[in-house]
């Protein structure tokens, strides 16, 4: 008897099983690609709100799905994005303003205020040493990949992803949308 033979009914599972999973990845692909995913949050720009000490590391979720819609995104909403000054770099800030908004900035940037452009947003990390909206200037909301929404990873930190950021400040001046 061969081993094809004694084996029929293991063979016949696993066959059926391969099957289940291979018709889920599409699935997940797309799920990955449009609706939500999971990521690292690298570095100190966003502290104290993620890693809020040198030894941490925070994964959140990521929800993508809406986001290009009108007011898919708002002031207070942290995202990660496309840097744009090395696409290869996925960077991690809060809005602070969004299109059409008159924002109050800081240095270096070159202006004491800025209006948004349309389809674009200001933001800014929570540490008040972060690379930014204050250096790059506004950031098109077209880099942005997804929208933080919940800290998962320690779980001592899962729960929501906290409002605010920097100390309060006026912002935002004015909205013309």
């Amino acid at each position: 008897m061969s081993w094809f033979t004694r084996n029929k009914r293991s063979l016949e599972y696993a066959k059926n099983a391969s099957l289940v999973v291979a018709s889920w990845v599409p699935v997940m692909i797309v799920a990955n690609e449009h609706v939500c995913y999971f990521g690292k949050i690298e570095g100190s720009s966003m502290r104290p709100t993620f890693n809020p000490s040198d030894h941490s590391q925070d994964w959140v979720f990521l929800w993508k799905f809406g986001l290009r819609e009108h007011n898919g995104l708002k002031v207070d909403d942290v995202v990660l994005f496309r840097s744009p000054q090395n696409p290869e770099k996925v960077l991690c800030k809060r809005v602070k303003g969004v299109q059409g908004d008159m924002v109050m900035t800081r240095s270096p940037y070159p202006r004491d205020h800025c209006h948004i452009p349309r389809n674009h947003l200001w933001v800014e990390g929570d540490n008040i040493h972060s690379i930014d909206s204050n250096t790059f200037g506004p950031i098109s909301s077209g880099l942005v990949v997804g929208k933080a929404t919940a800290i998962i990873w320690p779980p001592s930190r899962v729960g929501r992803v906290p409002c605010g950021g920097r100390e309060v400040r006026a912002s935002r001046l004015e909205s013309y949308d």
